[in-house]
């Protein structure tokens, strides 16, 4: 299923600005950047578990804000892009 997640970090004090690194750290280990603060990440249902739990443990809930977004499994039918910057396929092959 594809899972779209926005973060919004709050980095007035050095905690923020390390928990908004370790929260695209961990959005990078699961899916591709789309723009600054947004990502499409191609997930099952234990991953999603996974990395809800990871992304819930690097916030400060009082400060920051999470949303995922679940497009399911016929998300290109659901996503139109206009502009620059093409996502590659995420269910394509993969050269490391």
């Amino acid at each position: 299923m594809m899972i779209l997640l926005t973060y919004d970090v709050n980095t007035e004090t050095a905690s923020g600005k390390k928990r908004l690194r370790k929260v695209a750290r961990i959005c990078l280990n699961y899916g591709i950047r789309v723009q600054n603060s947004v990502f499409e990440c191609s997930l099952d249902a234990s991953q999603l578990v996974t990395f809800r739990a990871e992304i819930l443990n690097a916030i400060d809930a009082t400060k920051d804000s999470v949303r995922i977004y679940n497009l399911g499994n016929e998300y290109k039918k659901k996503i139109e892009h206009y502009g620059t910057k093409v996502t590659p396929d995420q269910e394509g092959s993969l050269l490391l």
